[in-house]
C-alpha cells in the first residue's frame, strides 16, 4: 500500500490508500473457493466482498469530513445532498458480475467531485494491481503498477507512468463496449460508426475497465446505451477528463453532472 514513497496531497493519499485497501479486502474474498452473494432489490447482486471494501473504504473518507456517495450506503435523499458544495462518490466493488464470473475485470472506483464536477479519480484494479488516479484541475493522470502484495514500487505521479493518449488509425474507429450489457442501442452506434469508417473494431471489457481503456489510448469512442449509476462513472470520468476526453450526456449534449436528484445516469459518450 502507500508508504514513505508517496509525496501527494493528503486528501488524494487518503483516496488512494482507501482504494487500494478495498482491493485487498476483495482479493481476500476472490480467492476464497466460495464467497456469499444475493441479490438487491434491483436485482443486481452484491457479494461479501462489497461489503468488506465499502466498509473500509468509508472509514478512510470519513476522515477528510467530506460526505460519502456509496452505491452500498443507505444514501441521503436529495433535500439533504442539495446543499453539498463537495462529496465522494464511490463504487467499492465495480463489475460484481465480473467478479462472480471470475474473470478479473473489476475494479475499485473512488472520486471526488466538486459543484457536481469530478475533480478526482481513482481506479484500482485488484487482480491486476494497477492503479489508476488523475488531477482534473492539473490534466495530468496516471497508472501505476503495484507489486504482488499491493505495495508501491515507485512515487505517484511519476512522469513514466502518465496516460497519454494516441490518435487513432486513420480509417479504424475502435468502439469500447461492455462485457455484459451491450443492447441493440449500442449496435445500433455501432453499425452508424460503420457506415462513416473503413473499419470497426470492437474492444470489450467489464466495469470501469471500460473508461481506462479509452484513456489509455487503447480505445476511440465508448457509448454506453445502457443503465449506469454515478458511483459507475464519476472515477472513469474523472480519468477521461484529465486527458483531454469528454464524457456527455446524450440528453443534454453536455459533461455529466454528478450527485443529482436522481444518481442515475443518461446515456453518455466518452470521446474527444
Amino acid at each position: 500500500m502507500i508508504n514513505n514513497l508517496v509525496k501527494t496531497p493528503k486528501i488524494l493519499d487518503i483516496a488512494i490508500e482507501a482504494a487500494i485497501s478495498g482491493g485487498i479486502a476483495i482479493m481476500d474474498i476472490y480467492k476464497k473457493p466460495n464467497f456469499s452473494s444475493e441479490l438487491k432489490e434491483n436485482n443486481s447482486p452484491l457479494t461479501e466482498a462489497d461489503t468488506a471494501a465499502n466498509t473500509i473504504i468509508n472509514k478512510y473518507l470519513i476522515e477528510t469530513g467530506i460526505p460519502i456517495i456509496s452505491e452500498e450506503n443507505k444514501n441521503l435523499s436529495y433535500e439533504e445532498r442539495k446543499e453539498w458544495n463537495s462529496c465522494w462518490i464511490v463504487d467499492p466493488l465495480d463489475g460484481t458480475k465480473e467478479f462472480i464470473k471470475r474473470n478479473g475485470e473489476f475494479t475499485v472506483n473512488i472520486a471526488l467531485c466538486k459543484l457536481g464536477k469530478p475533480i478526482l479519480g481513482i481506479i484500482y484494479v485488484p487482480v491486476s494491481r494497477e492503479l489508476y488516479y488523475a488531477d482534473v484541475e492539473k490534466n495530468i493522470a496516471y497508472k501505476s503498477i503495484l507489486d504482488q502484495n499491493h505495495n508501491l514500487t515507485k512515487e505517484l505521479f511519476n512522469e513514466e507512468d502518465r496516460l497519454k493518449r494516441f490518435d487513432a488509425k486513420e480509417g479504424i474507429i475502435r468502439v469500447v463496449g461492455s462485457r455484459s450489457h451491450m443492447n441493440q442501442d449500442t449496435q445500433d452506434y455501432i453499425c452508424s460508426v460503420k457506415n462513416e469508417s473503413n473499419q470497426v473494431e470492437i474492444v470489450s471489457k467489464g466495469s470501469s475497465l471500460k473508461f481506462c481503456l479509452i484513456a489509455e489510448g487503447m480505445a476511440d469512442v465508448y457509448p454506453r446505451f445502457a443503465p449506469t449509476m454515478e458511483w459507475d462513472t464519476a472515477a472513469g470520468h474523472a480519468i477521461c477528463n484529465a486527458v483531454g476526453l469528454k464524457v456527455i450526456s446524450r440528453e443534454t449534449n453536455e459533461e455529466l453532472p454528478y450527485n443529482k436528484e436522481n444518481l442515475l445516469n443518461p446515456y453518455f459518450l466518452v470521446t474527444k
